[in-house]
């Protein structure tokens, strides 16, 4: 199980609800010696596996929105893993909606989608992709409630997601 120090959580939590969440994922990377891959992934548990996939959908989406995190060869890892299911779990029911929405887009374009592109060419990504629009400004507006919703669940379910010493 990853440990945490109890002092180290304190201190993150008295900053704010993305440092609190941001201990959590930091010492899930430290685990992982930073690599996603199979292997790596297999050392977290399904709760830390999700929490760390939250944290990236969220840096993906703040960064480039849908496209960019199927450019950046995340769409098998939201789309054809239990991350919606997952975020309802935890609270965040409208993520998981808009998860699903995406889904059905990418599922659709996945071949389009994932194909290396010039720079050009991945800008131009989206205006054919426009589809994601309404649901990246979905997202924005309910980031917030989101973080503050996992943030939450972790805090009430936290012996799985670390061991506090």
């Amino acid at each position: 199980m990853i440990k945490i120090l109890d002092k180290d959580l304190k201190e993150a939590a008295g900053k704010g609800i993305d440092e609190f969440l941001a201990v959590f994922t930091e010492a899930y990377w430290k685990e992982i010696n930073g690599e996603l891959n199979a292997d790596a992934m297999s050392k977290l548990n399904g709760h830390q596996n999700a929490l760390l996939a939250y944290s990236i959908f969220r840096e993906e989406m703040n960064d480039g929105g849908f496209v960019q995190l199927i450019q950046n060869g995340y769409g098998g890892y939201f789309f054809d893993n239990p991350f919606a299911k997952a975020m309802r779990l935890f609270g965040a029911k409208p993520l998981s909606k808009l998860v699903y929405a995406a889904k059905k887009i990418y599922d659709e374009n996945k071949k389009e989608l994932e194909r290396e592109t010039t720079d050009e060419e991945f800008l131009s990504m989206y205006v054919d992709f426009e589809d994601f629009d309404e649901l990246e400004e979905e997202f924005f507006m309910i980031e917030e409630q989101t973080t503050n919703a996992i943030a939450h669940y972790v805090y009430e379910n936290i012996s799985l997601f670390a061991e506090i010493v």
